[in-house]
Protein backbone atom coordinates (compact mmCIF):
# COMPACT_ATOMS: atom_id res chain seq x y z
CA UNK A 1 0.00 0.00 0.00
CA UNK A 2 1.14 3.65 -0.90
CA UNK A 3 2.53 5.46 1.74
CA UNK A 4 3.07 9.37 2.36
CA UNK A 5 6.38 10.06 3.92
CA UNK A 6 7.72 13.62 4.28
CA UNK A 7 4.58 14.61 2.27
CA UNK A 8 5.25 12.43 -1.09
CA UNK A 9 3.47 9.42 -2.01
CA UNK A 10 5.94 6.25 -1.61
CA UNK A 11 5.23 3.13 -3.25
CA UNK A 12 6.97 0.04 -3.55
CA UNK A 13 8.16 -1.38 -6.53
CA UNK A 14 5.50 -3.26 -7.56
CA UNK A 15 2.79 -0.73 -6.96
CA UNK A 16 5.06 1.87 -8.76
CA UNK A 17 5.32 -0.36 -12.34
CA UNK A 18 1.32 -0.88 -12.54
CA UNK A 19 -0.23 1.15 -14.88
CA UNK A 20 -3.90 1.66 -13.83
CA UNK A 21 -6.92 1.00 -16.75
CA UNK A 22 -9.34 3.41 -17.03
CA UNK A 23 -12.30 4.35 -19.53
CA UNK A 24 -10.05 5.71 -22.19
CA UNK A 25 -7.94 2.87 -22.33
CA UNK A 26 -10.80 0.30 -22.94
CA UNK A 27 -12.23 2.97 -25.38
CA UNK A 28 -9.49 3.23 -27.09
CA UNK A 29 -9.18 -0.46 -27.18
CA UNK A 30 -12.89 -0.54 -28.54
CA UNK A 31 -12.08 1.51 -31.59
CA UNK A 32 -9.44 0.47 -32.50
CA UNK A 33 -10.86 -3.34 -32.72
CA UNK A 34 -13.72 -1.96 -34.37
CA UNK A 35 -11.86 0.24 -36.88
CA UNK A 36 -9.33 -2.88 -38.09
CA UNK A 37 -12.29 -5.03 -38.36
CA UNK A 38 -13.97 -2.52 -40.57
CA UNK A 39 -11.03 -2.09 -42.39
CA UNK A 40 -10.19 -5.62 -43.22
CA UNK A 41 -13.70 -5.83 -44.25
CA UNK A 42 -13.55 -3.47 -46.26
CA UNK A 43 -10.66 -4.92 -48.22
CA UNK A 44 -12.13 -8.31 -48.31
CA UNK A 45 -15.17 -6.98 -49.80
CA UNK A 46 -13.01 -4.85 -52.39
CA UNK A 47 -10.94 -8.02 -53.58
CA UNK A 48 -14.44 -10.28 -54.73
Amino acid sequence: MATREEGRLVENPVEARQGERGPSVLALLTVSTGLAVLILGVIWFAWL
